[in-house]
C-alpha cells in the first residue's frame, strides 16, 4: 500500500497509511515522479480545490450526486488511513466517533482551513480500501466560508483509457496518467480488493498519497481513491500487491500503482448523507 506515513510503523507500505514524511521522502527520485508542473495543472480543470491533507495520508471533501447543501460533508480517504490502524480483513467500521482534523486546500494547494470530523461514517479494507469521515460542517458552510466546493463522486463504472489525475493533498502534487485497466482481484498481504483500477506507468504515487482522489480529467468527478502499488516486484506481499484473474492466474507488475473504484459508494449513501448499507444497489461490505 502507498504507506500512510505512519503505516511504516505497522510494516505496511500502503500509499498513505503511515506517519512520517521520512517514509514518503525516502526515494531520491521523488521529484521526478511527482506532480505535474504548474503550467500543466493550469492547462487542465483539475486542481487541488476540495482536497485535504491528513496527518499521514491524502483525501478529499466529496459529495454524492444527490447530496444537499445542508448535508454534513464527507471526507473520502483509504481504510488504511484511519487513525485506529489498518482494519483487519473482514472488518467493517460504521459510525465510529472521531475528532480527526483535515487541512482543506484551495485550487493553488494552499491550506485555507482546518475541518473536523464527528465520526468515521464507514471504513474497511475488505473488497475495497475506503474510509468516509462525516464532518461537523455542511457543504454550504464550507463553500460560504472558504469558497471551496466538494468533489462529486461519479456514479458510473470508470472506463479503460480515461485520462485521470491523482491529486495528493498531503504532498500537494498532482500525478497524470490513464486508466490502464482493471484487476479482477488485487491481493496484498491479508487483504483482497475487487475490480481495482490499474494506472499506466506515469502515475508513480508514493507514501503519503494514499487516499488521494482519482479524478476524470474530462468531467472533474472522482472515479476512484488511490491506495497502493507494487514497490519491489514481490508477489502478493505487503507493499507488493499482485493481480489475480478469474482463473486464479497471478500477475505481478513491478512499479505499477492502483486505486479502488468509488462508484459503488453512491448507492450506499442516503438522506442527509447517512451511510445506509441496506439501500438498494449497495454492495459495500457490511459489519
Amino acid at each position: 500500500m502507498n504507506k500512510p506515513l505512519a503505516g511504516a510503523l505497522l510494516v505496511l507500505g500502503i500509499l498513505g497509511a503511515g506517519t512520517a514524511p521520512a517514509v514518503a521522502a525516502a526515494g531520491p527520485d521523488t521529484a521526478s515522479h511527482a506532480a505535474t508542473t504548474a503550467s500543466q495543472v493550469e492547462a487542465r480543470a483539475v486542481d487541488f480545490a476540495g482536497t485535504v491533507a491528513l496527518s499521514n495520508c491524502s483525501g478529499s471533501v466529496v459529495r454524492m450526486p444527490a447530496s444537499e447543501p445542508d448535508d454534513p460533508a464527507l471526507v473520502l480517504s483509504n481504510g488504511h488511513c484511519i487513525e485506529s490502524g489498518f482494519p483487519a480483513a473482514g472488518e467493517v467500521i460504521v459510525d465510529q466517533p472521531s475528532s480527526r482534523s483535515f487541512g482543506l486546500l484551495n485550487s493553488a494547494g494552499s491550506r485555507v482551513a482546518t475541518l473536523r470530523a464527528g465520526k468515521i461514517a464507514y471504513a474497511t479494507m475488505t473488497d475495497t480500501d475506503v474510509s468516509l469521515y462525516q464532518l461537523t460542517s455542511t457543504y454550504q458552510q464550507i463553500q460560504s466560508r472558504y469558497g471551496i466546493k466538494a468533489l462529486e463522486l461519479n456514479a458510473a463504472h470508470p472506463v479503460r483509457g480515461t485520462a485521470i489525475k491523482v491529486v495528493s493533498g498531503y504532498w500537494k502534487r498532482i500525478y497524470s496518467c490513464d486508466i490502464d485497466g482493471f484487476a479482477y482481484r488485487l491481493k496484498e498481504g491479508e487483504w483482497t480488493w475487487k475490480d481495482s483500477v490499474r494506472y499506466t506507468s506515469s502515475c508513480n504515487t508514493i507514501g503519503g498519497t494514499s487516499g488521494s482522489p482519482v479524478i476524470d480529467n474530462a468531467t472533474g468527478k472522482v472515479v476512484a481513491v488511490n491506495n497502493t502499488g507494487n514497490e519491489d516486484g514481490l508477489r502478493c506481499t505487503d507493499n507488493n500487491p499482485c493481480e489475480v484473474d478469474e482463473n486464479g492466474t497471478v500477475t505481478v507488475r513491478p512499479g505499477i500503482n492502483y486505486a479502488q473504484q468509488t462508484y459503488g459508494i453512491v448507492p450506499c449513501v442516503g438522506l442527509d448523507n447517512k451511510i445506509d448499507l441496506g439501500r438498494p444497489g449497495c454492495a459495500l461490505p457490511k459489519p
